[in-house]
């Protein structure tokens, strides 16, 4: 799991790994190891997510499976224009 801007800055790092057959179940592993860093949780509620280069959008979380050795990349909003 690769995270962006203000992801990063508040897990305090710029990937981990995961172990999780849905982005849901990943994610939900982020909120138990990150549960000491409630501004990650919530920026997390803001984010955008890619798997594996594909943009998730507003598919359930739940329904969005992972592959082995695959990419979720946390991506936040972003100023400008």
């Amino acid at each position: 799991m690769r995270f962006w801007a203000a992801a990063k800055a508040e897990a305090g790092t710029a990937e981990e790994p995961y172990e999780a057959a849905t982005l849901a179940e990943a994610l939900a592993a982020v909120h138990e190891r990150h549960a000491d860093r409630p501004r990650l949780l919530q920026v997390l509620g803001h984010c955008s997510f890619l798997v594996d280069g594909e943009q998730v959008g507003a598919r359930d979380r739940a329904e969005v499976p992972l592959t082995e050795g695959g990419t979720v990349e946390v991506l936040p909003p972003f100023a400008g224009g």
